[in-house]
């Protein structure tokens, strides 16, 4: 039996554009750091094989540097190193995987079609396959199917299983189980998924090890595994340096700010939170601004959203024989005609600003 991590996604080198300036360089910097945590997690562990199933940068022209960052990183790994260029990465003239020198216990799969490489200390076959641009069409294991001869047969590909549009790798459940696959190591869906049988090949994408915005939320990392005679089993690692979270926040009958510190969890100083301000408030609204100033230094990075709706006892002024009551009748012949919340939150923003503009008051 041998012990083996299966990555992918890492998009060294994404901008971190959303993030201010200095935030996004050091997160950039972390990014690099990654795969040197994953080299001393190998070691200290004795993993024997580690599958990278593409994507590892964030585009076919990274810069030289981080490619040479990643080169030293693998070489450090006492372990076997596969990895199979993806849709971002893509093999060819230029990129990091023809221009880097990499290291000897490195091998990246070039072709489009499957190849293998037999590693006999371990009793296992590796098979994989690359993107040679930033689409594909065609599914790497049509017709593919590894022999029974007793050996750890494990794939190693990027791509998904039966998209609705073919453009990156897709896969067939159907081809999956007539694989003959031990294991099938997948890249390019960003979201963890549970481990899947088809046939007898087991399957799993890891999601990437660090999410780099709000569309990737929570807990992230890789799969470990063991693979031997009795078959092959995971357990999914956590390994991110900081968390993406999205917390809704009901402050209706509360102050914003006591609301928000009773709901946040005990340790958020290393993770990027948005924090949605649900419920009614006055017309005044919840002040978000002032919230994320007053509340910064407890996350790595905070933004707050004032997602409340006007509370029922501004509306009842709308009766008043006034240019308020007017105003509020107004706004609120648009709300009820709204057809969807896009449109009844642009009616929110027009109360508040309105009543605040009437009252000489400040909106920030």
């Amino acid at each position: 039996m041998f012990t083996f991590i299966h990555a992918a996604d890492f998009h060294l080198d994404s901008a971190f554009a959303a993030l201010p300036a200095g935030r996004a360089v050091e997160r950039r910097r972390e990014s690099r750091e990654l795969a040197f945590r994953l080299a001393d997690y190998v070691n200290r562990r004795g993993v024997a094989l580690v599958l990278l199933a593409g994507d590892l940068f964030d585009s076919a022209a990274p810069y030289r540097e981080t490619g040479e960052a990643l080169a030293e990183a693998l070489g450090r790994m006492r372990a076997r190193v596969f990895a199979a260029p993806g849709n971002h990465d893509w093999y060819g003239p230029g990129s990091p995987w023809v221009t880097v020198d990499w290291p000897e216990n490195v091998h990246v799969f070039r072709e489009e079609a499957m190849s293998s490489v037999e590693v006999p200390e371990l009793g296992a076959v590796i098979h994989g396959a690359a993107f040679t641009g930033p689409e594909r069409k065609t599914g790497a294991l049509t017709g593919f199917s590894a022999p029974r001869d007793g050996k750890v047969h494990i794939g190693l590909l990027h791509g998904e299983a039966d998209p609705a549009e073919e453009r990156y790798g897709p896969l067939r459940r159907e081809e999956i189980a007539a694989s003959g696959l031990d294991y099938l190591a997948l890249g390019h869906i960003h979201k963890r998924g549970e481990p899947k049988r088809f046939g007898g090949t087991l399957c799993a994408w890891p999601g990437c090890p660090e999410g780099r915005g709000f569309d990737e939320l929570g807990e992230k990392g890789f799969y470990e595994g063991a693979a031997g005679e009795g078959g092959v089993s995971l357990r999914f690692v956590p390994f991110a340096r900081r968390r993406y979270e999205i917390l809704d926040v009901d402050v209706t009958g509360k102050s914003p700010r006591s609301a928000v510190e009773e709901a946040l969890p005990a340790h958020t100083a290393d993770d990027l939170y948005r924090i949605r301000l649900t419920g009614e408030t006055g017309e005044a609204g919840a002040d978000p601004g002032a919230l994320e100033t007053a509340l910064a230094g407890r996350f790595y990075a905070l933004e707050v959203r004032d997602c409340t709706r006007v509370a029922a006892d501004v509306w009842a002024r709308a009766g008043e024989d006034s240019l308020r009551g007017l105003f509020l009748r107004e706004l609120r012949a648009r709300w009820d005609a709204a057809e969807d919340d896009a449109a009844r939150d642009a009616v929110v923003r027009a109360v508040r600003f309105g009543l605040a503009a009437l009252d000489h008051r400040d909106m920030g």
